[in-house]
């Protein structure tokens, strides 16, 4: 058995909340450029050239790539030979997100009640949390920070197995087409199939950890993730919605088991700014 502290884990989520806040992912700027390639009007050329500039700016004063700094996600992957010490994981994990905000001093957007008195917890807690228990003696940690602007334009539809593909590729294309510039495009898009109502939506968000340069290792949802971009992209919003040819710079199709007579399409919108990282304690 390996015994592992959870105050490492804090540690580890204080550490990825302030990279990424200011640090794009290599992968997610590389699209960026290779997307600034394919535009032809000043105005959409103009926009992908601003977000490469606000990225180096980011990187060299170390400041937010976004004043929406997210909402704190974490994904633990807890290996089965791991004995966690030192007090209680959660509180653990609250503790680095607590402490990545602060000490960074990233803009706190966690209220305490969706409806009523919506009062700002001021330190971004408490984080949405999941954990898996997998093989191994390792914790692996993702955190993920969530700007609401696109998340605010995801959606899920309970199709029935009647809809088929073609029922997936509508309701994925009509969500981005009602989002338009408003979740700040170019998109990276998580698109879960399958499962259940609740799990089809984690699988959607859960796609956006993926790189944007590993597509579905099943050629099939593959296949379906390069047409669904083709789509998005023949639609022309284009960057920060001024009609280019870069509306999505790539979408990330997760699937799972479902029920016979079900077929869930849960649809994550995110911005090009796609922070996510990733850290293992051994």
């Amino acid at each position: 058995m390996n015994k592992i502290e959870v105050e490492r884990i804090a540690q580890s989520i204080e550490r990825i909340c302030g990279q990424i806040a200011c640090v794009y992912d290599a992968d997610i700027l590389t699209a960026i450029c290779k997307g600034k390639e394919k535009e032809t009007s000043p105005r959409s050329i103009a926009a992908m050239e601003t977000l490469v500039q606000n990225a180096q700016i980011a990187v060299e004063e170390r400041i937010p790539i976004c004043q929406d700094t997210g909402l704190a996600i974490v994904y633990l992957k807890i290996g089965q030979e791991v004995v966690l010490t030192g007090g209680s994981l959660y509180e653990a994990v609250n503790r680095g997100v607590r402490n990545g905000y602060l000490g960074h001093y990233l803009r706190a957007s966690s209220v305490d009640d969706p409806i009523y008195e919506r009062k700002n917890t001021k330190d971004n807690t408490p984080a949405i949390i999941y954990t898996d228990i997998v093989d191994g003696d390792t914790v692996e940690v993702s955190v993920m920070a969530k700007g609401f602007g696109s998340e605010n334009k995801s959606a899920l539809k309970m199709l029935t197995p009647a809809d088929g593909e073609q029922g997936v590729i509508d309701f994925v294309c009509d969500t981005v087409a009602k989002a338009g510039p408003n979740a700040c495009p170019p998109f990276v898009i998580g698109v879960g199939v399958g499962g259940t109502f609740d799990s089809c939506a984690v699988m959607a968000k859960k796609a956006l950890l993926r790189p944007v340069s590993v597509s579905n290792a099943d050629e099939r949802y593959a296949d379906l993730e390069n047409r669904l971009l083709d789509k998005i992209n023949a639609m022309h919003i284009g960057p920060m919605g001024f009609h280019g040819n870069t509306t999505a710079l790539k979408v990330q199709v997760e699937y799972a088991p479902t029920h016979i007579a079900g077929l869930p399409v849960a649809v994550n919108m995110c911005c090009h700014v796609c922070r996510h990282g990733s850290e293992v304690i051994e």
